[in-house]
């Protein structure tokens, strides 16, 4: 487990593609993958994943412009099967609290539609253009509070 609770330390890359008008959604190492998040082993669909944003510019020189946060479809609505890229599991008996179908997931180069990151406090347009709205504090703020609960 690479980030614990260092927000900004999270290593799961949301690289965008202008020529596709996609975000790569990728897991570079074993320390980065999401590890106890809720519904996650067999039963969620979609997942909210918070990963780095990085833009590469007309030189190919990636531009990190922190954690943003996108909505990833892992499963087939189906089928329930994993979608390609996707690699996830339950964690197994606890110790207690076992109502609740902990898992773990990466990523490995997993297109999504630019329309699929939240942006209400960065937005990206179709050419790689980021615009900040607000303190971005913010969005750091959200994965703390879940973290308290």
């Amino acid at each position: 487990m690479g980030h614990g609770s260092n927000v900004a330390g999270l290593e799961t890359t949301a690289v965008y593609d202008k020529k596709t008008d996609e975000f790569v959604i990728h897991t570079p190492s074993i320390a980065a993958t999401k590890w106890w998040p809720g519904d996650m082993g067999l039963f969620a669909n979609y997942a909210l994943v918070f990963a780095q944003l990085i833009i590469k510019d007309d030189d190919g020189q990636k531009n990190n412009y922190g954690v943003a946060p996108f909505v990833v479809q892992i499963r087939d609505r189906e089928t329930h099967k994993r979608m390609p890229g996707i690699n996830c599991g339950t964690m197994g008996p606890k110790m207690g609290y076992n109502s609740k179908d902990n898992g773990w997931m990466t990523f490995d180069h997993v297109r999504i539609p630019r329309s699929q990151m939240l942006q209400r406090f960065m937005k990206v347009d179709a050419d790689g253009a980021v615009s900040i709205q607000g303190d971005l504090r913010l969005l750091y703020s959200v994965m703390l509070k879940v973290r308290d609960l």
